[in-house]
């Protein structure tokens, strides 16, 4: 018998998927579909949590990710990628899976901090020794700059930066939302190459070369530096930021097909946990636990700021306004 295109489409990608449980059968196994720069947390917090099931229950499991641009990844879990659980870094994007009845509309309020076990911010990766003078939002406007940043209509690092931008431009114009839609007109000018998610555009920036500042998540820039050497790239903490939390979710229809309802609560919880916050706090990511988050307060700069609902309303308002077909983004974009 034909396998249906949804199961074909499950198999494919659990192929492919990062397998975190150990060797041998698993007697449970779920599939996390997550956003672009969340590959390294996972595969440290993963087998941490197939580790503590296995000493509490007796049982070996399997976490398998999907990833790629949240949006993306959205769509994908709507449209039949059968994941048990999203962990996102935009609450917009698990509103559209709620919306399309996988899971409650009230799903933030089923876990502490609106469901989002961490948060992250956007800051500026530049070349060493900073050689166009990056300082601030100002500065990614200037002639000759080029600035990398994934496209907002797929990723939710590209729609924190949009926003971000446009609030600083807002601001520094005494409240003026002409300034700021004058401002992203003028920063996607500057954009030579716009990919699909976070981790595009951070290999546009890092091994193809392209561009002169990267804008990403500030996990995802001091784990580059870990990884490629803190001396040749420095990070620009700019006067105005955006809190990115990073929500999280049952898919309930999925967990209960798949009758894993129970486990992929677990896993979540685990999240909140004081091993999982330590994960996250190791990964540059903020923990919600403010007695990890002071541990490691040596890790993480101070920052000033933002909530998208307080800039703009609501994660909703700010889609329909910005980002929705026929948007500020598209208006602008198209007539580059």
């Amino acid at each position: 018998m034909a396998r249906s295109g949804k199961n074909l489409w499950r198999t494919v990608l659990l192929g492919l998927a990062l397998a975190a449980g150990g060797a041998g059968a698993a007697e449970g196994e779920l599939l996390n579909a997550s956003y672009d720069v969340a590959r390294d947390v996972y595969r440290d917090l993963n087998p941490a949590f197939v580790a503590q099931h296995k000493a509490q229950t007796g049982k070996t499991v399997s976490i398998n990710q999907s990833h790629g641009g949240s949006s993306k990844q959205a769509r994908a879990v709507i449209d039949g990628l059968e994941a048990d659980v999203v962990t996102m870094n935009n609450p917009l994007d698990i509103d559209q899976i709620a919306k399309a009845g996988l899971l409650p509309e009230n799903w933030s309020a089923r876990l502490p901090n609106g469901s989002a076990p961490s948060w992250s911010a956007i800051l500026f990766l530049v070349r060493k020794g900073n050689p166009k003078q990056i300082r601030d939002w100002g500065d990614l406007v200037r002639p000759g700059v080029a600035v990398i940043l994934p496209n907002p209509k797929t990723s939710g690092n590209g729609r924190y930066s949009y926003l971000a931008g446009w609030e600083w431009a807002k601001r520094a114009a005494g409240g003026d939302d002409a300034a700021g839609e004058a401002y992203v007109r003028k920063l996607f000018a500057n954009v030579p190459v716009l990919d699909t998610g976070g981790r595009g555009a951070t290999t546009s920036f890092v091994q193809r070369g392209i561009g002169d500042v990267l804008l990403t998540f500030e996990n995802e820039i001091a784990l580059l530096r870990a990884e490629l050497g803190a001396a040749d790239y420095e990070v620009v903490v700019p006067s105005l930021t955006v809190r990115a939390d990073n929500p999280v979710a049952v898919v309930d229809k999925v967990a209960a097909k798949h009758g894993n309802t129970a486990l992929a609560n677990a896993y979540l919880q685990f999240h909140y946990a004081p091993a999982g916050q330590e994960i996250f706090a190791r990964n540059y990511l903020r923990p919600v636990d403010a007695g990890v988050l002071q541990r490691h307060a040596a890790t993480f700069p101070k920052l000033n700021a933002f909530l998208v609902d307080e800039a703009f309303g609501s994660w909703p308002e700010a889609q329909k306004k910005h980002f929705a077909d026929g948007g500020v983004f598209d208006r602008i974009y198209s007539a580059r």
